[in-house]
Parts: C-alpha cells; structure tokens; sequence
C-alpha cells in the first residue's frame, strides 16, 4: 500500500525531508518505522529513541503498535508540551 509520511521538527531535520510516499507492506506503525530505519542510516538516527517520537494515523495520535489499516498519512514528530 502507499502511504504518505510526514516528519516534523528535528524528525525533518535528520531524515531531509518534510514529507514522502511511501510503499510499504508494514502492517502496524512500528513496521513501518523498521522498514525505514532499513532504507538509509538517516532514518535509522531519526528513529533511534522510540521514547522521543510521537506518531499520528489520519491526524489523530496513536501508539506504535497501531495497525496502519486504511490510513492514508501518518505522522512523527517529538512529544509536545503545554503552554
């Protein structure tokens, strides 16, 4: 399936893009991030510390282990805070 993938803040910064298509076979969000971390050794240091990432299906947050489904974007960018 294709997906689009869009990194935000030091995400964009490491990997050198804002957002990409991708065609994947991954079945959940972390598969996904394995099939990148695979591709390049930019994206395995994007996603080095899982802790530090956020991701979102469709712009509504989820964990790791959520099935990618139907989705049509998904999302990472570092935890935010409140002001």
């Amino acid at each position: 399936m294709k997906i689009r993938v869009l990194y935000f803040a030091w995400l964009r910064e490491r990997i050198g893009l804002g957002r990409e298509e991708v065609e994947t076979e991954a079945r959940t969000v972390a598969d996904l991030v394995a099939e990148l971390r695979a591709r390049e050794a930019r994206y395995d240091l994007a996603f080095s510390d899982l802790a530090a990432v956020r991701c979102a299906l469709d712009q509504e947050l989820v964990e790791f282990d959520t099935p990618l489904g139907q989705a049509r974007e998904v999302a990472f960018f570092p935890p935010m805070t409140g002001g």
